[in-house]
């Protein structure tokens, strides 16, 4: 093992023509922490160190560096040396890359790749953002029926350099119909037994995925089958490809981003936050910004509408922000405690009924807590609440806002998903400011009730 080497001292050994020492750096590390000691040099440099190790641990190390360093690599290299590149990576992994070099770039090194790889980029490339063929990769160990246990080891000999992933063996017809799969733990217990055929070990009944599926709904059935990879396939069940388990958990990370940008109620960005230009991010936070301020004007004319009351009663006006915030806490948290398991089909559109009489409960519960806290707050704090009926003011109004708050928030979520919206949408300051308005309505009404007129 080396010691860790920064900048300076690669550059240095760059400038020495030092090969032993950079075929050491290259090879003595894991490719993640190569790839991150190298943060920093420029595409020429980074190229010119990984050319001193072999063909292999290259592409292990170009793995690992972030999107832009890659794309700013293949823009710098010789198109002859781009498109050898391209053709080596794993083919999910080129179409991403590619889809964020420039055109130009793009479309001559696509004229140097052999007919059969150009095609299977553009084919890819034409799947929608966002669903099962977009993240696919034809990266596919097929194997006909009538192949032999011998003659499938022999075969897997061959190409498994070539293959992004081996877990699955994957049965298909002369047509590319998908018939069943063999793990490779099956055909390493029937090594005993090579002239047995993959169509009397595979298993049928899968678990697919077709290629206009949501990925969201794919990295979904992953999880709950357990699987290493999922198959995609077509209308009429050809084999179209796999979409293994490291896809997945970007797919899981991307939606997870997008949930917690919108549960904050900003626009999900399509880089990182420091990436992201100041006018997108203005763009981006400012469009719900600017709703929500639409939105919480109807408080102001909520409070407007009963200014008279608040002029009578004062001491009203204290526990105003008390009131929202009890509310609109309680109904962030069935918002998010919903749209969570909505996120991870834990919880159906078949059981709201069930989702309300518990949130029915679960608020009663809250608010008679709050609405003792409440009551011994305005006793506290205010002597005018303390005649037979103000002091049921405040408590009354926690009981009814809280309860409001948790059925509301748990079912605006359902609402949005009946509609065919993500959930996510209905974030938490959305939630908010409609059970602030329903809250300050609520508490002059029960004010009225229970106060008599000043």
């Amino acid at each position: 093992m080396i010691n860790p080497l920064y900048i300076p001292e690669i550059r240095e050994m760059l400038a020495g023509h030092d090969v032993a020492g950079l075929k050491e750096f290259c090879e003595a590390l894991h490719p993640a922490r190569t790839a991150d000691f190298m943060e920093g040099l420029t595409p020429d440099e980074a190229w010119e160190v990984l050319s001193h190790t072999d063909h292999e641990r290259r592409l292990e190390v170009f793995h690992y560096f972030d999107e832009d360093a890659q794309v700013a690599i293949l823009e710098a290299l010789s198109r002859a040396d781009a498109a050898a590149l391209v053709s080596e990576l794993a083919h999910d992994d080129r179409v991403d890359i590619l889809n964020e070099v420039e055109p130009d770039v793009v479309t001559e090194v696509l004229s140097l790749l052999p007919t059969e790889e150009r095609r299977d980029i553009l084919h890819l490339q034409s799947y929608p953002e966002g669903t099962a063929g977009a993240v696919m990769t034809t990266d596919v160990a097929k194997f006909g029926e009538s192949m032999t246990v011998r003659e499938a080891l022999d075969r897997i000999q061959q190409i498994a350099s070539e293959l992004e992933t081996i877990y699955y063996l994957y049965i298909v017809d002369e047509q590319d119909h998908l018939r069943g799969l063999v793990s490779a733990r099956q055909m390493l217990s029937s090594i005993g037994k090579p002239d047995l055929h993959l169509g009397e070990l595979m298993e049928t009944g899968l678990v697919t995925a077709e290629v206009d599926d949501d990925q969201e709904e794919v990295a979904q059935k992953v999880a709950r089958f357990d699987l290493a990879a999922i198959p995609v396939v077509d209308e009429e069940r050809t084999m179209m490809g796999i979409i293994t388990y490291d896809d997945i958990f970007d797919v899981v990370q991307e939606e997870a981003t997008e949930d917690a940008h919108r549960s904050a109620a900003v626009q999900p960005l399509e880089e990182t936050y420091l990436k992201t230009s100041l006018l997108t991010l203005v763009w981006k936070r400012g469009i719900w910004l600017t709703i929500l301020f639409v939105a919480a004007l109807l408080t102001c004319l909520a409070l407007q509408r009963y200014e008279d009351d608040l002029q009578a009663w004062k001491w009203l006006i204290l526990f105003v922000p008390l009131v929202i915030s009890s509310g609109g806490n309680t109904g962030n948290q069935s918002a998010t405690l919903v749209i969570r398991d909505l996120a991870t089909d834990e919880l159906g559109l078949g059981d709201w009924g069930r989702v309300a009489i518990r949130e029915l409960v679960t608020g009663l519960l809250l608010g008679s807590f709050l609405a003792v806290c409440g009551l011994v707050a305005a006793c506290a704090i205010t002597p005018e609440a303390r005649n037979a009926w103000a002091i049921w003011v405040l408590p009354s109004t926690l009981l009814a806002v809280v309860v409001c708050g948790s059925t509301v928030g748990a079912m605006l979520p359902l609402f949005f998903k009946k509609l065919g919206l993500d959930p996510a949408l209905m974030s938490n300051p959305f939630v908010a400011v409609i059970i602030d308005v329903v809250g300050i309505m609520v508490y002059m009404n029960v004010a009225i009730l229970l106060l008599p007129p000043v």
